[in-house]
């Protein structure tokens, strides 16, 4: 056990509530279990290990969110998620077998969601070229869960957002039956119609989509 981890085990382990951790669990279809602590009382555990021990050193914190994605409760990996969103500023460019590690084990869109719009697309700005080459690999992916990465990762770029690169991966997914995949298409366009609505209503008009993904794209323009 990293000793890092040691007092924060504890303290999530101490306020396990049992009763909330059924329906918590029935919530992500049974996929994984609970401890039962939602959400407001995990950021008050979070807040008050920090202010105690800091945040982790950052060589070390590829093995502590491997640490906490073994642990079989689901508050653990959201421990790790909270973790790398504090320090995605400083994560060095090696951090990305990390993501990959942690995108394509217990997958769920909690965790990838949280990846993917945030640290994933942090990382993705601060170092363009490991962009290409993790886009390369994980476009191609049979894991759905990446691909869904690669729609997601430019979710907060705004004006930055590389739009004929969103379009390409959009229409590499086109056809696909993944509730998943077609979900994270109309979220992406959705997102940058805040942007630039009249580029989305153009590739949404031009573009044979799903109906779930036309109906996320559209919600805020018709």
């Amino acid at each position: 056990m990293i000793p890092y981890l040691l007092s924060l085990i504890s303290a999530f382990e101490q306020s396990a509530n049992p009763a909330q951790a059924a329906p918590m669990k029935k919530y992500m279809r049974d996929q994984f279990e609970y401890l039962g602590i939602k959400s407001p009382q995990f950021k008050v555990l979070m807040k008050e290990h920090i202010a105690a021990h800091g945040l982790p050193p950052v060589d070390e914190l590829d093995d502590i969110a491997r640490e906490l994605w073994g642990l079989p409760q689901r508050e653990f990996q959201y421990a790790a998620t909270s973790l790398i969103g504090r320090m995605e500023k400083t994560l060095p460019k090696g951090f990305a077998s990390t993501f990959e590690y942690l995108l394509v084990h217990k997958s769920w869109w909690d965790t990838v969601d949280t990846l993917a719009g945030n640290p994933v697309g942090v990382h993705f700005q601060r170092f363009p070229d490991l962009r290409e080459k993790s886009l390369t690999k994980w476009r191609k992916s049979e894991n759905f869960w990446l691909r869904r990465t690669c729609i997601l990762f430019q979710l907060n770029y705004k004006a930055e957002t590389d739009f004929d690169l969103l379009c390409k991966i959009i229409r590499e997914n086109l056809g696909s039956k993944e509730f998943f995949i077609n979900k994270a298409i109309g979220w992406a366009l959705r997102q940058y119609a805040r942007t630039n609505p009249k580029a989305v209503k153009k590739f949404v008009k031009a573009t044979e989509l799903h109906p779930l993904s036309r109906r996320e794209a559209m919600k805020h323009l018709e």
